[in-house]
Protein backbone atom coordinates (compact mmCIF):
# COMPACT_ATOMS: atom_id res chain seq x y z
CA UNK A 1 0.00 0.00 0.00
CA UNK A 2 1.19 3.54 -0.48
CA UNK A 3 1.82 6.27 2.24
CA UNK A 4 -1.10 8.21 2.97
CA UNK A 5 -1.26 11.40 1.32
CA UNK A 6 -2.45 12.88 4.59
CA UNK A 7 0.01 10.95 7.15
CA UNK A 8 -0.49 13.41 10.46
CA UNK A 9 -4.22 13.46 10.01
CA UNK A 10 -6.50 10.98 12.12
CA UNK A 11 -9.64 11.55 13.60
CA UNK A 12 -10.19 14.89 14.34
CA UNK A 13 -9.97 16.24 18.42
CA UNK A 14 -14.20 17.14 18.19
CA UNK A 15 -14.98 13.65 17.58
CA UNK A 16 -12.54 12.46 20.06
CA UNK A 17 -14.05 14.58 22.89
CA UNK A 18 -17.89 13.81 21.27
CA UNK A 19 -17.20 10.35 21.48
CA UNK A 20 -15.52 10.85 25.30
CA UNK A 21 -18.34 12.71 26.30
CA UNK A 22 -21.08 9.92 24.91
CA UNK A 23 -18.84 7.31 26.40
CA UNK A 24 -19.09 8.92 29.96
CA UNK A 25 -22.17 10.77 30.04
CA UNK A 26 -20.49 14.01 29.81
CA UNK A 27 -22.07 17.45 29.08
CA UNK A 28 -20.40 18.09 26.01
CA UNK A 29 -19.37 21.33 25.46
CA UNK A 30 -16.55 20.68 23.20
CA UNK A 31 -17.72 20.40 19.58
CA UNK A 32 -19.41 23.70 18.10
CA UNK A 33 -23.14 23.07 17.83
CA UNK A 34 -26.54 23.99 19.53
CA UNK A 35 -27.97 21.59 21.25
CA UNK A 36 -31.54 23.59 21.45
CA UNK A 37 -34.54 23.49 18.97
CA UNK A 38 -34.11 25.84 15.56
CA UNK A 39 -36.73 28.27 14.68
CA UNK A 40 -40.03 26.56 14.46
CA UNK A 41 -40.77 29.05 11.45
CA UNK A 42 -37.56 26.88 9.75
CA UNK A 43 -39.11 24.32 10.72
CA UNK A 44 -42.91 24.80 8.58
CA UNK A 45 -40.94 26.33 6.38
CA UNK A 46 -38.89 23.36 5.47
CA UNK A 47 -42.10 20.80 5.91
CA UNK A 48 -43.70 23.14 3.52
CA UNK A 49 -40.99 23.09 0.68
CA UNK A 50 -40.88 19.48 1.04
CA UNK A 51 -44.19 18.97 -0.13
CA UNK A 52 -43.76 20.68 -3.27
CA UNK A 53 -41.62 19.84 -6.17
CA UNK A 54 -38.21 20.61 -5.44
CA UNK A 55 -36.42 17.51 -4.92
CA UNK A 56 -34.13 17.61 -8.25
CA UNK A 57 -30.81 19.13 -8.87
CA UNK A 58 -30.39 22.73 -8.45
CA UNK A 59 -28.10 24.89 -10.40
CA UNK A 60 -24.50 24.13 -9.94
CA UNK A 61 -23.90 27.51 -8.44
CA UNK A 62 -26.95 27.53 -6.29
CA UNK A 63 -30.50 28.48 -6.13
CA UNK A 64 -30.74 31.93 -8.04
CA UNK A 65 -33.45 33.25 -5.35
CA UNK A 66 -30.96 31.75 -2.52
CA UNK A 67 -28.09 33.54 -4.20
CA UNK A 68 -30.40 36.56 -4.20
CA UNK A 69 -31.12 37.10 -0.92
CA UNK A 70 -27.55 36.31 0.37
CA UNK A 71 -27.12 39.82 -1.70
CA UNK A 72 -29.75 41.24 -0.30
CA UNK A 73 -28.23 40.22 3.32
CA UNK A 74 -24.74 41.50 2.03
CA UNK A 75 -26.30 44.62 1.00
CA UNK A 76 -27.94 45.59 4.24
CA UNK A 77 -25.13 44.69 6.36
CA UNK A 78 -22.13 45.50 5.23
CA UNK A 79 -23.78 48.52 2.26
CA UNK A 80 -22.10 46.17 -0.85
CA UNK A 81 -23.37 45.26 -3.62
CA UNK A 82 -22.89 42.01 -5.20
CA UNK A 83 -23.99 40.00 -8.12
CA UNK A 84 -25.70 36.51 -7.65
CA UNK A 85 -22.92 35.63 -10.15
CA UNK A 86 -20.50 36.47 -7.71
CA UNK A 87 -22.09 33.87 -4.44
CA UNK A 88 -21.52 30.04 -4.53
CA UNK A 89 -24.12 27.74 -2.38
CA UNK A 90 -21.26 25.07 -0.90
CA UNK A 91 -22.14 21.77 0.99
CA UNK A 92 -20.81 23.82 4.23
CA UNK A 93 -18.09 26.13 4.75
CA UNK A 94 -15.51 23.84 4.65
CA UNK A 95 -16.53 22.42 1.19
CA UNK A 96 -16.08 26.42 0.49
CA UNK A 97 -12.77 26.30 2.17
CA UNK A 98 -11.38 23.24 0.29
CA UNK A 99 -12.87 24.13 -2.96
CA UNK A 100 -11.12 27.66 -2.85
CA UNK A 101 -7.90 25.92 -2.05
CA UNK A 102 -7.89 23.32 -4.27
CA UNK A 103 -9.05 25.46 -7.31
CA UNK A 104 -6.17 28.60 -6.73
CA UNK A 105 -3.69 27.08 -4.65
CA UNK A 106 -0.59 24.95 -6.89
CA UNK A 107 2.27 23.18 -6.36
CA UNK A 108 4.72 24.13 -4.97
CA UNK A 109 2.40 27.48 -4.13
CA UNK A 110 2.84 28.74 -0.03
CA UNK A 111 -0.40 29.60 1.97
CA UNK A 112 -0.45 31.21 5.14
CA UNK A 113 -2.44 29.93 7.97
CA UNK A 114 -2.52 32.02 11.24
CA UNK A 115 -2.85 29.83 14.57
CA UNK A 116 -4.35 28.96 16.43
CA UNK A 117 -6.37 27.73 13.55
CA UNK A 118 -9.44 24.84 12.77
CA UNK A 119 -8.34 22.43 11.41
CA UNK A 120 -10.22 21.70 8.11
CA UNK A 121 -7.43 24.63 6.26
CA UNK A 122 -3.89 22.96 6.30
CA UNK A 123 -5.00 19.29 4.84
CA UNK A 124 -6.58 20.95 0.80
CA UNK A 125 -3.05 22.93 0.93
CA UNK A 126 -0.94 19.04 1.37
CA UNK A 127 -3.46 17.62 -1.15
CA UNK A 128 -2.58 20.71 -3.33
CA UNK A 129 1.35 20.02 -3.08
CA UNK A 130 1.78 23.14 -1.35
CA UNK A 131 3.21 24.14 1.76
CA UNK A 132 1.29 25.22 4.97
CA UNK A 133 3.04 28.42 6.34
CA UNK A 134 2.00 28.17 10.15
CA UNK A 135 2.61 31.49 12.08
CA UNK A 136 1.35 32.26 15.23
CA UNK A 137 -1.01 35.25 16.28
CA UNK A 138 0.08 37.16 19.20
CA UNK A 139 -0.95 36.63 22.67
CA UNK A 140 -4.22 38.66 22.79
CA UNK A 141 -5.20 36.56 19.71
CA UNK A 142 -4.23 39.48 17.12
CA UNK A 143 -2.18 39.21 13.66
CA UNK A 144 1.29 39.98 13.99
CA UNK A 145 1.46 42.19 11.14
CA UNK A 146 5.39 42.24 11.25
CA UNK A 147 5.79 38.25 11.19
CA UNK A 148 3.44 37.54 8.55
CA UNK A 149 5.09 40.46 6.41
CA UNK A 150 8.38 38.79 6.79
CA UNK A 151 6.88 35.40 6.21
CA UNK A 152 5.40 36.46 2.56
CA UNK A 153 7.70 35.35 -0.94
CA UNK A 154 7.48 34.69 -4.37
CA UNK A 155 5.73 31.80 -3.93
CA UNK A 156 3.02 32.98 -1.18
CA UNK A 157 -0.07 32.94 -3.08
CA UNK A 158 -2.43 32.68 -0.28
CA UNK A 159 -3.57 33.83 2.94
CA UNK A 160 -6.59 32.47 4.86
CA UNK A 161 -7.84 34.80 7.83
CA UNK A 162 -10.66 34.00 10.42
CA UNK A 163 -12.77 36.77 11.96
CA UNK A 164 -14.77 36.30 14.66
CA UNK A 165 -11.64 34.27 15.76
CA UNK A 166 -12.74 30.19 16.45
CA UNK A 167 -11.34 29.42 18.84
CA UNK A 168 -10.52 32.34 20.99
CA UNK A 169 -13.82 34.72 19.91
CA UNK A 170 -11.03 37.92 19.31
CA UNK A 171 -12.59 40.54 16.64
CA UNK A 172 -9.93 41.92 14.84
CA UNK A 173 -10.09 45.87 15.04
CA UNK A 174 -10.11 48.59 12.54
CA UNK A 175 -5.95 48.65 12.30
CA UNK A 176 -5.97 44.92 11.61
CA UNK A 177 -7.91 45.63 8.18
CA UNK A 178 -5.82 48.79 7.39
CA UNK A 179 -2.46 46.75 7.45
CA UNK A 180 -3.93 44.19 5.67
CA UNK A 181 -4.48 46.33 2.84
CA UNK A 182 -1.32 47.76 3.14
CA UNK A 183 0.18 43.91 2.79
CA UNK A 184 -1.90 42.90 0.10
CA UNK A 185 -0.94 45.69 -2.05
CA UNK A 186 2.35 44.77 -1.37
CA UNK A 187 2.18 41.42 -2.64
CA UNK A 188 0.15 41.49 -6.20
CA UNK A 189 -0.01 37.71 -6.33
CA UNK A 190 -1.61 37.11 -2.97
CA UNK A 191 -4.82 36.56 -2.75
CA UNK A 192 -7.24 36.01 0.41
CA UNK A 193 -9.06 33.52 2.13
CA UNK A 194 -11.48 35.40 4.50
CA UNK A 195 -13.56 32.59 6.92
CA UNK A 196 -16.15 34.71 8.30
CA UNK A 197 -18.72 31.72 9.64
CA UNK A 198 -18.98 33.40 12.69
CA UNK A 199 -20.27 37.43 11.49
CA UNK A 200 -23.82 37.33 12.78
CA UNK A 201 -22.36 36.06 16.21
CA UNK A 202 -20.62 39.03 17.37
CA UNK A 203 -20.66 41.10 20.65
CA UNK A 204 -18.49 44.28 19.38
CA UNK A 205 -18.25 46.46 16.61
CA UNK A 206 -16.99 44.18 13.53
CA UNK A 207 -15.71 44.51 10.55
CA UNK A 208 -15.97 42.28 7.04
CA UNK A 209 -14.04 42.07 4.31
CA UNK A 210 -17.02 42.94 2.50
CA UNK A 211 -16.52 46.83 3.46
CA UNK A 212 -12.86 46.60 2.24
CA UNK A 213 -13.27 47.40 -2.02
CA UNK A 214 -9.91 47.73 -2.18
CA UNK A 215 -9.55 44.11 -1.13
CA UNK A 216 -12.77 42.21 -3.23
CA UNK A 217 -11.06 41.60 -6.52
CA UNK A 218 -8.33 39.35 -4.74
CA UNK A 219 -10.85 38.05 -1.81
CA UNK A 220 -12.97 34.75 -1.59
CA UNK A 221 -15.06 35.31 1.72
CA UNK A 222 -16.74 32.02 3.71
CA UNK A 223 -19.88 31.87 5.27
CA UNK A 224 -21.97 29.30 6.82
CA UNK A 225 -26.20 28.79 7.20
CA UNK A 226 -25.62 26.61 9.60
CA UNK A 227 -23.48 28.94 11.78
CA UNK A 228 -25.95 31.37 11.45
CA UNK A 229 -29.56 29.56 11.86
CA UNK A 230 -28.10 26.66 14.40
CA UNK A 231 -28.71 24.20 11.33
CA UNK A 232 -25.19 22.51 11.10
CA UNK A 233 -26.57 18.95 10.17
CA UNK A 234 -27.48 20.97 7.37
CA UNK A 235 -24.41 21.57 6.13
CA UNK A 236 -24.80 24.67 3.82
CA UNK A 237 -22.38 27.54 3.63
CA UNK A 238 -21.74 29.82 0.47
CA UNK A 239 -18.41 31.90 -0.47
CA UNK A 240 -18.47 34.97 -2.37
CA UNK A 241 -15.92 35.87 -4.87
CA UNK A 242 -15.29 38.04 -8.25
CA UNK A 243 -16.07 36.83 -11.54
CA UNK A 244 -12.84 35.83 -12.15
CA UNK A 245 -12.06 33.91 -8.94
CA UNK A 246 -15.01 32.21 -9.13
CA UNK A 247 -14.99 31.13 -12.70
CA UNK A 248 -12.40 28.56 -11.15
CA UNK A 249 -13.80 27.79 -7.86
CA UNK A 250 -16.89 26.56 -10.38
CA UNK A 251 -14.65 24.24 -12.11
CA UNK A 252 -13.84 21.99 -8.59
CA UNK A 253 -17.12 22.75 -7.32
CA UNK A 254 -19.25 21.09 -10.13
CA UNK A 255 -16.93 17.84 -9.57
CA UNK A 256 -16.90 17.63 -5.71
CA UNK A 257 -20.01 18.03 -5.04
CA UNK A 258 -21.97 19.76 -8.57
CA UNK A 259 -24.80 21.31 -6.09
CA UNK A 260 -25.58 21.41 -2.67
CA UNK A 261 -29.25 19.74 -1.27
CA UNK A 262 -31.98 21.26 -3.15
CA UNK A 263 -34.64 21.19 -0.42
CA UNK A 264 -32.31 23.09 2.13
CA UNK A 265 -31.74 25.73 -0.84
CA UNK A 266 -35.30 26.50 -1.50
CA UNK A 267 -36.16 26.39 2.21
CA UNK A 268 -33.44 28.90 3.04
CA UNK A 269 -34.73 31.50 0.00
CA UNK A 270 -37.95 31.73 2.12
CA UNK A 271 -36.59 31.65 5.28
CA UNK A 272 -34.57 34.74 4.80
CA UNK A 273 -36.58 36.75 3.58
CA UNK A 274 -38.41 36.71 6.97
CA UNK A 275 -35.57 36.41 9.43
CA UNK A 276 -33.53 39.42 10.92
CA UNK A 277 -30.21 38.37 11.65
CA UNK A 278 -29.22 40.98 13.83
CA UNK A 279 -30.73 39.23 16.71
CA UNK A 280 -27.78 36.54 16.78
CA UNK A 281 -25.51 38.84 18.30
CA UNK A 282 -27.63 39.84 21.36
CA UNK A 283 -29.04 35.85 21.69
CA UNK A 284 -25.45 34.36 22.14
CA UNK A 285 -24.16 37.29 23.88
CA UNK A 286 -26.61 36.42 26.47
CA UNK A 287 -25.52 32.73 26.65
CA UNK A 288 -21.94 34.28 26.90
CA UNK A 289 -23.10 35.72 29.81
CA UNK A 290 -25.27 33.25 31.23
CA UNK A 291 -21.62 30.61 31.29
CA UNK A 292 -19.00 33.29 32.71
CA UNK A 293 -21.96 34.31 35.65
CA UNK A 294 -22.02 31.38 36.64
CA UNK A 295 -18.74 30.23 36.28
CA UNK A 296 -17.45 33.62 38.81
CA UNK A 297 -17.47 31.51 41.54
CA UNK A 298 -14.75 28.31 39.42
CA UNK A 299 -11.48 28.41 39.93
CA UNK A 300 -11.48 29.15 35.69
CA UNK A 301 -10.17 32.25 34.30
CA UNK A 302 -11.83 33.51 30.80
CA UNK A 303 -10.95 35.31 28.24
CA UNK A 304 -12.45 37.87 26.46
CA UNK A 305 -14.89 36.81 23.64
CA UNK A 306 -16.23 39.48 21.65
CA UNK A 307 -17.68 37.23 18.82
CA UNK A 308 -18.53 33.09 18.16
CA UNK A 309 -19.79 31.09 20.30
CA UNK A 310 -16.78 30.04 22.11
CA UNK A 311 -15.24 30.71 25.24
CA UNK A 312 -11.57 30.21 25.84
CA UNK A 313 -10.33 29.66 29.61
CA UNK A 314 -7.33 28.51 31.76
CA UNK A 315 -7.14 26.47 34.14
CA UNK A 316 -4.05 27.76 35.53
CA UNK A 317 -4.94 27.50 38.84
CA UNK A 318 -6.41 24.16 38.86
CA UNK A 319 -3.94 22.15 37.30
CA UNK A 320 0.11 21.74 35.20
CA UNK A 321 -1.34 19.12 33.33
CA UNK A 322 -1.32 19.25 30.12
CA UNK A 323 -4.40 20.42 28.39
CA UNK A 324 -4.96 17.96 26.35
CA UNK A 325 -4.23 15.76 29.74
CA UNK A 326 -6.77 18.09 31.43
CA UNK A 327 -9.87 17.89 29.16
CA UNK A 328 -9.78 14.09 29.36
CA UNK A 329 -9.94 14.51 33.12
CA UNK A 330 -12.19 17.19 33.03
CA UNK A 331 -14.66 15.01 31.11
CA UNK A 332 -14.03 11.36 32.34
CA UNK A 333 -14.39 12.74 36.39
CA UNK A 334 -15.85 15.94 36.35
CA UNK A 335 -18.48 15.28 33.42
CA UNK A 336 -17.67 18.17 31.08
CA UNK A 337 -15.95 17.76 28.00
CA UNK A 338 -13.89 21.08 26.05
CA UNK A 339 -11.59 21.28 23.66
CA UNK A 340 -7.85 21.87 24.09
CA UNK A 341 -5.90 24.33 22.29
CA UNK A 342 -3.17 22.98 21.74
CA UNK A 343 -4.72 21.04 19.05
CA UNK A 344 -5.20 24.52 16.96
CA UNK A 345 -1.66 25.18 16.91
CA UNK A 346 1.27 23.48 14.64
CA UNK A 347 3.55 24.04 16.94
CA UNK A 348 1.83 22.07 19.70
CA UNK A 349 1.99 25.28 22.26
CA UNK A 350 0.31 24.66 25.23
CA UNK A 351 -0.81 27.61 27.35
CA UNK A 352 -3.06 26.41 30.08
CA UNK A 353 -6.38 27.27 27.99
CA UNK A 354 -9.29 25.39 26.89
CA UNK A 355 -12.34 25.82 25.01
CA UNK A 356 -16.00 25.72 25.87
CA UNK A 357 -19.14 26.38 23.55
CA UNK A 358 -21.61 28.20 25.05
CA UNK A 359 -24.52 27.13 22.01
CA UNK A 360 -26.36 25.73 24.54
CA UNK A 361 -29.81 25.93 26.47
CA UNK A 362 -29.48 28.16 30.11
CA UNK A 363 -30.21 24.58 31.43
CA UNK A 364 -26.93 23.07 30.22
CA UNK A 365 -25.37 25.81 30.26
CA UNK A 366 -25.85 26.22 34.67
CA UNK A 367 -25.37 22.26 35.06
CA UNK A 368 -21.89 21.80 33.40
CA UNK A 369 -21.25 25.63 35.13
CA UNK A 370 -22.08 24.03 38.57
CA UNK A 371 -19.60 21.20 37.92
CA UNK A 372 -16.93 23.58 36.97
CA UNK A 373 -17.31 25.31 40.13
CA UNK A 374 -16.52 22.22 41.97
CA UNK A 375 -13.51 21.67 40.31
Amino acid sequence: MRPSKLPQVGTSIFSQMSALAAAHGAINLSQGFPNFPIDQSLVDELVSQAKNDVHQYTPMQGLPALRAEVCSLIALKYQRTCAIEDVLVTAGATQAIFTCIQALVHPGDEVIILDPSYDCYEAPVVLSNARPVRIPLQADFRPNWDLIASCIGPKTRLLITNNPHNPSGRIWEASDYDQLEQLMAQHPQLLLLSDEVYEHIVFAPHQSIHQRPLLHERSMIVSSFGKTFHITGWKIGYVVAPPKLMHELLKVHQYLVFCVNSVAQHTLANYMKQVDVSRLGPFYQQKRDVFASALESSRFELLPTQGSYFQLASYARISAKSDLEFCEELTIKHGVAAIPLSVFNANGEDRHLIRFCFAKTDETLYLASERLCKI
